[in-house]
């Protein structure tokens, strides 16, 4: 039971118009009806107090001033001066209690109330007056459903803003996922795929390399291919594939050839040209070329390597082309294990409406891209 101090406001409010109802009809009950004195204070509790319920249990406090609205014209005469067969106060409670009930119940339970109500008052009200009554009291049940149904609707309708705010609110974070997922590949595999082919084939390319140095390099290059796959595991619960591509424009077109640059220096026998005027490249389309050009290179150290790779970038006044070879000499000493790298790759071309195709077979692997773009600035003369 909740202590009377922590009583919500509107309780307090119904108790006190019922204490203020029940002032006024405990002496205005002898001026309607012929009721004995020490009976006056239980007849004007019973038209009054069942308000007191309208919070808790309106449905019995209906039943409580209905069922004394049929007992006390039955025992208690009215005077003459009155034609009513309740008190002001007690009409205004059945009325009120009705409401609350309509309010509050299922539509099952109010059809009940409202007839049983209907029948009460087209039966206890005067014959100038029956009619009208239960008119009345069906035109209140029907308002008081109507605003209800309204209020329910609107409450619904919030919910599914609601809901449709949290969608929309998981899905910007899953796309930031997304992004944050194609970023670590791009970026940290492709670096990590460096130092794997760096520390593989330093032995070969510098003369005299003592045992224990060769033996530290192997554990660096260990130390990264296990890197890669544990990187590759983080990708796979942060990459959503439901979620549309999210390009971030980072490097351009024009750093190209410093890709290339540090891509030989790890040893990576590269082959490339850049036909063209990278002026021509918005940074949508020079970050995604970029992009698929640095994957393709990451595949092919990672997947082939000591394997000789060519790259040709053709820019034109229409688009950017992209054709990455790369031979299989030897056959890889593991498994390959797909990624996410082609995947990522159709992704990012499909965004700006280019294509990327693949094509495997007898030990070559050749990638072609074309990214269609409008031409950023003409070019002067």
């Amino acid at each position: 039971m909740i202590p009377w101090r922590r009583w919500h406001w509107s309780t307090w409010l119904v108790v006190a118009i019922t204490g203020i109802l029940y002032a006024v009809a405990w002496p205005t009950l002898f001026v309607t009806h012929s009721v004995p004195a020490a009976l006056g204070p239980i007849v004007a509790a019973l038209a009054a107090w069942p308000l007191l319920l309208v919070r808790i249990n309106p449905l019995l406090g209906w039943a409580i001033s209905a069922g004394s609205a049929v007992a006390i014209p039955i025992f208690f005469d009215r005077l003459p001066t009155w034609s009513y067969p309740w008190q002001v106060v007690h009409l205004i409670e059945l009325l009120v209690l009705i409401v609350a009930v309509a309010w509050t119940r299922p539509l099952p339970v109010v059809v009940k109330v409202w007839l049983a109500s209907t029948v009460l008052f087209f039966i206890a009200m005067p014959a100038n007056a029956d009619s009208g009554w239960a008119f009345g009291v069906s035109v209140i049940v029907f308002v008081a459903l109507l605003v209800r149904w309204l209020v329910l609707s609107r409450r619904q309708v919030a919910r599914l803003e609601e809901v449709s705010d949290l969608e929309r609110a998981r899905r910007t974070v899953l796309q930031e996922r997304t992004r944050i997922a194609r970023d670590l590949h791009d970026v940290v595999a492709h670096h990590m795929s460096m130092v794997v082919v760096s520390a593989q084939t330093a032995p070969y390319r510098h003369d005299g390399v003592p045992p224990g140095l060769q033996a530290e390099f192997e554990t660096i290059a260990a130390t990264g291919r296990q890197a890669l796959n544990e990187i590759r595991g983080l990708l796979g619960v942060l990459r959503s594939d439901a979620e549309l591509p999210e390009l971030a424009p980072a490097p351009h077109v024009s750093d190209l050839p410093a890709l290339f640059t540090s891509t030989q220096r790890v040893g990576v026998p590269l082959t490339w040209r850049i036909e063209g005027s990278t002026a021509l490249v918005g940074e949508l389309i020079g970050a995604t070329a970029y992009r698929i050009v640095q994957e393709c290179l990451a595949n092919a150290s990672r997947h082939a390597a000591g394997s000789p790779v060519t790259a040709d970038v053709n820019i034109t006044a229409d688009g950017v082309g992209i054709e990455m070879h790369n031979r299989l000499t030897t056959p890889p000493s593991t498994p390959v294990v797909p990624g996410l790298g082609i995947a990522g790759m159709r992704e990012r071309a499909t965004a700006v409406g280019g294509v990327v195709a693949v094509h495997d077979d007898d030990g070559e692997f050749v990638v072609w891209a074309y990214l269609p773009y409008l031409p950023a600035v003409a070019p002067a003369g």
